[in-house]
């Protein structure tokens, strides 16, 4: 089996960062009222500035698709010295895709009119990324390629925007009920934009400059365990099984704004934490981590509400890594979900602070139907 190693990894963030007080001002206002819960929200998740592929001035007019976006990033992993034509696999990760067919990474393929390639669209929530991630690595392991390209990208702003949800608040007026959106849908409006950020995996590592050996990647499902707890295109149940938008009328789509992304922040707060820090205790003791040697711990954070519960949890179940070893970027480049994982890897890379024979570790949580994934690497 061939090492693997990520040699270049690369982002693209669109347009200007918006800072809170601009969010519904890009966004718009549901009914032409504030958000009530808006400043709570980003009160916990601590996030200052996003980035939106949205015209500023409220029209809801896009300036990139989410394709757009994500062929950036992976034109950049490429230079004269290796060009975009010796991609020999494209793997793509991403929530949030412009259509249904064709796959997000045949879209993307499309736009950068290279050779033909080897193509998997991953989908899903957060760890769909790290899913492409794993196809990538394993690509290359097993001597089926000897480069891959995987990526992670989001385009939400448009499932977000105020006029999505009009026709629910009309819908809600028309039964004189108060035309507010449920807070499962209104949440997700403060926590989500949009950005790409790609790697590039070789079986060699650079010649010059600072390479990352991927040791190992692991995913595990608890589906079978746990309902579902973040959710589009479908309706919750009381039981908590969903039905569909394939299930639904034209008239119940729009009535029950059907297609925005919604949480059950009570199923969220009681697993999503637990859950992963017991994932993490097994694979310390199936790869036997030794925890003094992790230099730097990358959690993919929907919030900063989580950093505490997650410090807390692993250092009850005996597997702690200190906060000083913890990098993240949320607060500064906002929840991009599935790209999130590669942006923080790609800032860590660009800092500086990596030396040789240092080591580390990525956990990705996703709370769709709470999926969990977590990768090894060591700079080289």
């Amino acid at each position: 089996m061939k090492e693997v190693f990520i040699t270049r990894l690369s982002k693209f963030l669109p347009n200007e960062p918006v800072s809170n007080d601009d969010m519904e001002t890009v966004l718009g206002k549901v009914d032409g009222k504030p958000s009530r819960a808006r400043l709570k929200i980003l009160g916990n998740n601590k996030i200052t500035t996003r980035y939106y592929s949205l015209d500023k001035n409220g029209s809801g007019t896009s300036t990139h698709s989410n394709a757009e976006m994500t062929a950036k990033a992976v034109r950049s992993l490429f230079n004269e010295k290796f060009p975009l034509e010796n991609m020999q696999l494209l793997a793509c990760g991403t929530t949030s895709p412009d259509q249904l067919l064709p796959g997000h990474a045949a879209m993307v393929h499309g736009l950068l009119e290279c050779k033909p390639v080897e193509l998997i669209s991953a989908t899903g929530a957060c760890a769909a990324g790290m899913q492409a991630f794993k196809y990538a690595f394993m690509s290359i392991k097993s001597g089926n390629s000897t480069n891959a390209v995987s990526s992670g990208s989001e385009k939400f702003s448009s499932w977000l925007l105020a006029q999505k949800f009009q026709p629910e608040a009309e819908n809600l007026k028309s039964l004189d009920e108060n035309p507010i959106i449920a807070f499962e849908k209104d949440f997700l409006r403060w926590m989500l934009s949009d950005g790409a950020a790609a790697a590039l995996f070789q079986d060699k590592p650079n010649e010059d400059g600072l390479s990352l050996r991927v040791n190992w990647v692991e995913l595990a499902s608890y589906a079978n365990e746990l309902e579902t707890c973040m959710y589009a295109g479908a309706i919750k149940n009381p039981d908590g099984t969903t039905k569909g938008w394939i299930d639904m009328t034209p008239e119940e789509w729009a009535q029950h704004s059907v297609f925005s992304f919604k949480q059950d922040t009570r199923l969220l707060g009681k697993n999503i934490v637990p859950v992963g820090s017991q994932m993490w205790k097994e694979l310390v003791a199936k790869h036997n981590i030794n925890l003094d040697e992790i230099d730097f711990f990358l959690p993919h954070l929907s919030s900063e509400f989580f950093r505490a519960k997650i410090d807390e949890e692993i250092a009850r179940l005996g597997v702690p890594i200190p906060q000083e070893k913890w990098f993240t970027n949320l607060v500064n480049v906002g929840n991009i979900g599935t790209a999130s994982p590669y942006l923080m890897l790609e800032e860590l890379l660009n800092t500086g602070r990596l030396k040789k024979g240092q080591t580390i570790v990525m956990m990705v949580p996703e709370s769709a139907r709470f999926t969990y994934a977590y990768a090894h690497l060591t700079v080289v």
